[in-house]
């Protein structure tokens, strides 16, 4: 049975975001694999609270998982028709009953390597086909239907095609391009791939939502992207050529003398790229960094004898 990740937090059901973000960062702080070193029990449970934090911290997958547990966040799983043929099962016409979010039915669309077969129950059939049968109808066109995806950060920038075969379909998988600079929430229609017609028309298309993993390290703004780079102190006063990476390789940047915390240099063209559009650019924040040992320490005493003046002296709201 999937562990509660409300309980792998240690919040409750009814917890607010804050709420979470705190316990997610209390747990993290003690479960780091960077202070338990060789702890697999520790290094399992960070993972744990990782996926429990990616989930209840995005207000949409929460809702779904509220509702239909950890199959609500598979990988094109369709509300609407989950609820739509939890609703048909409760009503008889199922060869499977309902049951709130502990139901089991398999997503309308599975990846082709994960297996699936449906056969107990053609989720396309059970809530599409059964048009009257013997009688004359003119034909009309299937209806659309709805699904979600998830792709990685890097593949939204560069762009993916992706497989999906619609559960019960015998048929080669469908091969489902992502254009380059897909956004969170974008939506990408593939004609001909939704519900088939009750009456023997033309089928309705598949709409699907493409919703973006965040990256560990940028940050995106439309088409601009962000990135916090490391430099040391050294680097920081003197000055510096240093390596940076971008979307299409590693570059050279120099690093100003006397550079502060938060300087922000600007890479043109590096960011996002989209067809037929401009691309954006990518900002890269210095961030000095401080070594912590026994020999920095006293070199900071040795400064904070010559510090003048107080650098906070115009910090005024």
């Amino acid at each position: 049975m999937a562990e509660d990740l409300y309980a792998v937090l240690g919040v409750s059901k009814t917890a607010e975001a804050d709420a979470i973000k705190k316990a997610y960062r209390n747990l993290a702080k003690d479960l780091h694999p960077d202070k338990n070193p060789g702890n697999k029990q520790a290094e399992t449970r960070f993972k744990q609270v990782n996926h429990a934090y990616q989930v209840l911290s995005s207000e949409q997958k929460r809702k779904l998982y509220d509702e239909f547990g950890e199959e609500g966040l598979r990988d094109g799983f369709d509300a609407n028709n989950a609820r739509a043929y939890r609703q048909y099962s409760r009503q008889g016409g199922g060869a499977r009953s309902g049951g709130g979010s502990g139901v089991s039915w398999e997503d309308l669309f599975n990846n082709p390597q994960a297996g699936g077969g449906g056969e107990a129950s053609d989720l396309f059939g059970d809530l599409f086909g059964r048009a009257g049968r013997g009688g004359r109808r003119r034909q009309t066109r299937g209806p659309d239907l709805e699904s979600e995806i998830s792709i990685d950060f890097m593949s939204s920038v560069r762009g993916t095609t992706l497989e999906l075969r619609p559960q019960g379909r015998t048929s080669e998988p469908i091969k489902v391009r992502i254009p380059a600079g897909a956004e969170d929430g974008s939506r990408v229609r593939i004609a001909g791939q939704g519900g088939p017609s009750p009456s023997g028309g033309p089928a309705g298309d598949l709409l699907l939502e493409v919703h973006v993993e965040r990256h560990a390290l940028l940050q995106r703004d439309g088409d601009d992207l962000h990135l916090d780079v490391p430099i040391t102190l050294v680097e920081a006063y003197r000055g510096a050529k240093i390596t940076v990476p971008t979307l299409d390789g590693s570059v050279s940047v120099k690093v100003p003398a006397r550079t502060q915390s938060g300087t922000t240099v600007r890479l043109r063209g590096k960011g996002v790229a989209r067809k037929n559009k401009e691309a954006g650019d990518l900002y890269l924040h210095f961030q000095i960094h401080i070594p912590i040992s026994d020999d920095v320490a006293k070199l900071i005493d040795e400064l904070d004898d010559l510090t003048v003046g107080d650098p906070r002296k115009d910090l005024k709201l």
